[in-house]
C-alpha cells in the first residue's frame, strides 16, 4: 500500500503509517476536512466515510467546529479557530481556495504531502504539511503562512495542526500539571463538554503544564485501548485547546503563542508554525510510551545512539562556593567513584557569589581561578571524564557589567517597572545583536578551553515582554507582537550554531529545573533536567509523567544527599540509585561528606547501572505497576530483541497486610528462560509474562531492587 495515496474522483488523501492511517479530504467549498485517524485503512475503504454534511439542527448551530484540518475563523463557525488573521482592511475571515499539492520524500524513509490553498480574495496562501516515517505511526504536521500581497497581515491564532477523534460515547483527557520541583504529575480526566484549554504564557515550556495531550474512550488501561494523542515542538509560549462538542464529537488544536498574541506578517514574508506530531495507538498508555519513545530516538534526538555517562555536579555540593582548588577535590572523588563527566555549575564567573549579581558576565572569575579554567578542565580530562559547565546565557542581574553597558538588552516596556524574579531580568533573545552576543561567548568558551558539555539553564518566566528600541527591519512596531516567537527562533539559531562549531559538544536543557522539556528543544540537546527535586520519592511520581511522552534516554536524574534540602526526607542510599537508575544517571552530593562505607556502596552501585544503562537508554518501556504512596511501584526496561531486561522496583511504605501481587513482565522471548544476574535464579519467560515474579525486598520503608534478567542461550 502507498504510504500516501490521492483519489482525485472524492478529493481523498490517504497516509498510512506502520499500523495507523490518516484521511482527508478537499470538500465542496475547498476546505481541508478530517476524515479518520486509526487502525489501517486501503484508498477504497477511506472514501467509504466520504458522506454529504448533514444540515444544521439549526440557525444556530453553524459548521461543527470538529472535524476540520485546521478550523478557520469565518462564515458559521463557533468553535476554537486554528486560524485567526486580520487583513490591512479589518477583514477577520479566512475563505479556503485549493491551489495544488505535493508529494515528495523529504529523506530516506519519510514521505510529504503538502496541500496549498490561499484566500479566495486577500493575498495570503496556507500549506499544510504532513509528514509520515516508515518505521513510526507519529505523523508530524505543520503550516507555512505567506503573505503574498503589500500590506501587513495579522495573524491572531495560528496554530500548527487541529485533531479529530472518532465518534465514542466518552471522552477522557491525559496531561501532566505541576509547579516548580513538582513537574509532571499525571492526570487523566473526563474530557468535560466546551473547551478545555492548556496553555503556558510564560514564554518558555513551563513546570506548570507540558505540550502534550492523550485522549481515549474513558476505557483505555496501560496495556490494552485506543488511545490518540500530540505533542508540540515548540520551547516558548503555547496552548493547546480541547474541544467537546454537544453532538458528541471531539478533537484538538495546538500551536506557539497564547491569548492575546499576534503573529505580524510583513508583505512578502513567511511564518512557519512549530510541528505538533499526532500518534494513534491501540495498546493502551504504555504502547503510546513507547512509540513516542521510539519517535523521539528516531527522528528528534540529534545523537540517539550514544550512551549518555554518568554524570557527577558540584551543585549541591558548592552551591555558589566554587574554586580551582575545591573542584578539582570534587573531581578526583567522582573519578572514583564512577563518573565519567564532571560539571561545574553556577558560581564559576565575574563576580557571582550568590543568585544577585554577576549574572551576564561570562567569564572565569579571577580570584577563584586565577589561571582561568585551563587548569581545572585539564585535571578533570586527565582523570578520564568529560568537562561540562552551567550556564544560562538568556539572563542577566541587573547588578552586572552586562546590564550596566546595555539595559536595553532586556525584555522590557517603557514607563513599566523591570520585574525582577531571582533577582534577573530576561535578555531579549529576539534582538539578533543579544542573539549575536550569546553565541559569540559561548562559542570562544566551548573553544578556547575544550568544554565537552553545558548544562544550558533558564530560571525565569517572561514579563514586560516588549522591544520598544526596536531596530529597523527586526520586528514589527514597537516590535511587542514579535517577540515572543522571535525569541525562539534565535534561541534555536544560537544553540544550532554553536553545535555545529563543536560536533562534540552535548548540551542538557534545563528551564529552573523541568521548564524547558518538549520536542522542540530535544531536537537540538542531548538530555533535559526533569526537575530541581531530587527527593527519591517524589522523583518516583515526577518521572512517571515525564516518561508518558519523553525517553527515559532524555532524562536525567541525580542521586544527592539526605536530609533532602527540598523535602527534609531521609531513605538509604540504595533505593536513591534505583530511582535515578531509571533515567540518565547522575551524582550530585557533597562527596566530601559521604563515608567509606557510603562511596564503595555508591561505586557499585554507580558500575550496576553501568552494566544495564543500555536497557534503561535504548530499551523499551514498560510498566508493570505505577507509583502509589505504599504498595510497589516498577518500570521495566527490555532489549530490543528481548535478550535482557531490567525490572526497578521502589516502595516507600508498606502497610501489613496489603497484598502483594506478583509482577507480569512483557516484552521477553516467551519461549526462552532467563537467568538472574544477582541471585543465579532461573525464570521462564512463560511464567514471568503470565504469572508474574515477587522481588526480593529489604523489609521496612523505602525498599527497592534491581532485577537483571539475562537471556539464556
Amino acid at each position: 500500500m502507498p504510504v500516501i495515496s490521492f483519489a482525485p474522483e472524492t478529493g481523498v488523501w490517504l497516509l498510512c503509517t506502520p499500523r495507523t492511517s490518516y484521511a482527508l479530504r478537499i470538500d465542496e467549498s475547498a476546505a481541508p476536512c478530517h476524515l479518520a485517524w486509526g487502525p489501517r485503512l486501503t484508498l477504497e475503504e477511506a472514501q467509504e466515510l466520504v458522506t454529504p454534511p448533514a444540515p444544521p439542527a439549526s440557525s444556530f448551530e453553524g459548521r461543527s467546529p470538529v472535524g476540520e484540518e485546521l478550523p478557520v475563523d469565518g462564515g458559521a463557525r463557533y468553535g476554537t479557530p486554528s486560524l485567526q488573521v486580520r487583513f490591512a482592511d479589518g477583514t477577520r475571515a479566512f475563505e479556503w481556495e485549493a491551489s495544488g499539492h505535493r508529494v515528495h520524500e523529504p529523506a530516506p524513509g519519510s514521505a510529504e504531502l503538502a496541500l496549498e490553498f490561499r484566500d479566495r480574495h486577500y493575498p495570503l496562501g496556507i500549506t499544510l504539511h504532513y509528514r509520515v516515517h516508515d518505521d513510526s505511526d507519529v505523523i508530524e504536521r505543520w503550516s507555512v503562512l505567506r503573505n503574498t500581497g503589500e500590506e501587513a497581515v495579522t495573524l491572531l491564532r495560528a496554530d500548527s495542526a487541529a485533531w479529530t477523534l472518532p465518534a465514542r460515547d466518552d471522552y477522557r483527557l491525559s496531561h501532566v500539571t505541576g509547579q516548580w520541583s513538582a513537574e509532571t504529575q499525571l492526570h487523566r480526566d473526563r474530557v468535560p463538554f466546551g473547551e478545555t484549554v492548556l496553555t503556558s504564557r510564560r514564554g518558555i515550556t513551563s513546570h506548570h503544564a507540558n505540550p502534550w495531550v492523550m485522549l481515549d474512550a474513558g476505557d483505555a488501561t496501560e496495556d490494552h485501548g485506543q488511545v490518540w494523542s500530540g505533542a508540540l515542538a515548540w520551547s516558548g509560549s503555547w496552548r493547546v485547546t480541547v474541544q467537546r462538542t454537544p453532538d458528541g464529537r471531539a478533537g484538538f488544536t495546538g500551536g506557539a503563542g497564547h491569548d492575546g498574541m499576534a503573529q505580524p506578517l510583513a508583505p512578502g514574508a513567511e511564518f512557519t508554525t512549530p510541528r505538533h506530531a499526532g500518534l494513534y495507538a491501540d495498546g493502551g498508555f504504555g504502547a503510546t510510551s513507547r512509540a513516542w519513545h521510539a519517535y523521539v530516538l528516531a527522528h528528534v534526538l540529534p545523537h540517539p545512539e550514544e550512551i549518555r555517562p554518568v554524570l557527577y555536579n558540584s551543585w549541591e555540593a558548592t552551591g555558589f562556593d566554587v574554586d580551582e582548588a575545591g573542584q578539582m577535590d570534587l573531581a578526583a572523588r567522582a573519578a572514583a567513584l564512577g563518573a565519567e563527566l564532571y560539571v561545574m555549575d553556577d558560581g564559576w564567573f565575574g563576580a557571582r557569589r550568590g543568585e544577585g549579581a554577576g549574572l551576564g558576565d561570562w567569564t572565569p572569575s579571577a580570584d577563584r581561578f586565577p589561571k582561568g579554567l585551563a587548569p581545572l578542565v585539564g585535571e578533570v580530562h586527565r582523570l578520564g571524564m568529560g568537562f561540562g559547565l552551567w550556564v544560562e546565557p538568556e539572563s542577566v542581574n541587573p547588578d552586572s557589567d552586562l546590564y550596566r553597558r546595555h539595559p536595553d538588552w532586556v525584555l522590557h516596556f517603557p514607563h513599566r517597572t523591570r520585574t525582577e524574579l531571582r533577582s534577573q531580568l530576561v535578555l531579549n533573545f529576539a534582538r539578533r545583536d543579544v542573539a549575536d552576543w550569546a553565541y559569540g561567548w559561548l562559542t570562544r568558551l566551548v573553544g578556547d578551553h575544550g568544554i565537552d558539555f553545558l548544562k544550558w539553564d533558564m530560571n525565569r518566566a517572561f514579563s514586560e515582554a516588549g522591544w520598544p528600541d526596536r531596530a529597523d527591519g527586526e520586528g514589527d512596531g514597537d516590535g511587542t507582537e514579535s517577540v515572543w516567537t522571535a525569541y525562539v527562533h534565535n534561541l534555536y539559531d544560537v544553540v544550532d550554531r554553536l553545535r555545529a562549531d563543536h560536533p562534540g559538544l552535548r548540551i542538557e536543557a534545563c528551564g529552573g529545573g523541568g521548564g524547558r522539556v518538549d520536542l522542540g528543544i530535544l531536537s537540538r540537546t542531548d538530555q533535559a533536567w526533569a526537575s530541581d527535586n531530587t527527593d527519591a520519592a517524589d522523583r518516583v511520581f515526577i518521572q512517571h509523567g515525564y516518561g508518558q511522552i519523553y525517553p527515559a534516554r532524555t532524562m536525567a536524574a541525580w542521586v544527592t544527599d539526605v536530609p533532602n534540602p527540598l523535602t527534609g526526607r531521609s531513605m538509604p542510599l540504595r533505593y536513591r540509585f534505583h530511582v535515578a537508575m531509571a533515567g540518565v544517571l547522575g551524582l550530585g552530593g557533597d562527596l566530601t561528606r559521604w563515608t567509606e562505607e557510603e562511596l564503595a556502596e555508591g561505586a557499585a552501585l554507580v558500575a550496576e547501572y553501568k552494566r544495564v544503562r543500555h536497557l534503561v537508554q535504548h530499551g523499551t518501556l514498560h510498566r508493570p505497576r505505577g507509583p502509589v504512596d505504599d504498595g510497589p511501584a516498577a518500570v521495566q526496561y527490555t532489549a530490543t530483541d528481548g535478550g535482557e531486561a531490567l525490572l526497578l522496583v521502589w516502595q516507600r511504605a508498606p502497610r501489613h497486610g496489603s497484598p502483594r501481587p506478583p509482577l507480569r513482565l512483557t516484552g521477553l522471548d516467551p519461549r526462552a528462560r532467563y537467568r538472574d544476574t544477582r541471585t543465579g535464579a532461573v525464570h521462564s519467560a512463560a511464567v514471568l509474562s503470565d504469572y508474574g515474579l515477587l522481588p526480593e525486598l529489604p523489609s521496612g520503608d523505602w525498599a527497592s531492587t534491581a532485577v537483571h534478567l539475562v537471556r539464556i542461550p
